[in-house]
C-alpha cells in the first residue's frame, strides 16, 4: 500500500517526494524549528542525505513514511507548512517492530500555536491505526520541548518514560532528558 494522500480540515498531506527537496531545505535552514533537533543549521548536502534516508524509510513499512503539508487550497497544495513524520520506529532503544511507529512534525514557524501540528498528527494517527493497522504509535522529544509537548497531550497522547541518552555536543537543556509518549491501539479505539 503506498503512502495516500491525506485531508484535514484546513491540511494537504501530500507523501515527500523527491520534488519536496527544496522545501526541506528550507524548513532546515530555520535554526529555531531545529532548536531541540540540532545546535547548526545542516548543510545542503547534509539535507539531501537526509531526505535519502527518509525516502528509503518509507519504504519498509506498506504506508508508513513522510508527508510534506501544505494548506488545503480547494484539495490543491496551497503555502508549504511543514514535515509530518510516521516511519517505523528506530533508534538504539527502540523495537524491531513494524506493528509500531514514530510520530513526528516540524513546521515552518509561522505556522506555530495554530493547531495545525495537532490537526495533522490526528490524522496520521488515523490512518496509522485505521488503514496501516499499527498496534502503537510513540513520540519522543526533548523534555524542554513545551511546544512538541503540548501537541502529544492535545492528541491523547500519554507520557511513557523520561530518559537521559548521552550526546557529544548537548543541546541547552539536554541535561533534562528526553521524554516519549504513547498511543496504543486500544487507547486509539477509546478515543473514538
Amino acid at each position: 500500500m503506498p503512502q495516500p494522500i491525506l485531508h484535514t480540515e484546513r491540511l494537504l498531506l501530500v507523501p515527500l517526494a523527491d520534488r519536496h527537496l527544496d522545501l526541506e531545505v528550507h524548513l532546515d535552514c530555520d535554526l529555531e524549528v531545529l532548536r531541540y533537533l540540532d545546535a547548526r543549521t545542516p548543510t545542503r548536502d547534509e539535507v539531501v542525505a537526509t531526505h535519502q534516508r527518509r525516502m528509503a524509510a518509507a519504504g519498509k513499512v506498506d504506508g508508513l513514511g513522510f508527508w510534506m503539508a501544505h494548506l488545503s487550497d480547494g484539495g490543491e497544495e496551497g503555502e508549504f507548512v511543514g514535515l509530518m513524520m510516521l516511519p517505523p520506529a528506530h533508534g538504539p532503544d527502540q523495537p524491531d517492530d513494524p506493528t509500531v511507529c514514530d510520530l513526528g512534525y516540524r513546521l515552518v514557524r509561522r505556522y506555530w500555536r495554530q493547531g495545525l501540528a495537532s490537526e495533522a498528527s490526528r490524522a496520521l494517527l488515523r490512518h496509522a491505526f485505521d488503514t496501516v493497522g499499527q498496534s502503537r504509535v510513540i513520540a519522543q522529544t526533548m523534555a524542554a520541548n513545551a511546544g512538541s509537548i503540548g501537541v502529544m497531550r492535545a492528541i491523547g497522547m500519554r507520557y511513557v518514560r523520561t530518559y537521559h541518552p548521552q550526546f557529544d555536543d548537548p543541546l541547552p537543556d539536554a541535561h533534562l532528558g528526553e521524554v516519549e509518549y504513547e498511543m496504543t491501539r486500544n487507547m486509539w479505539e477509546e478515543m473514538r
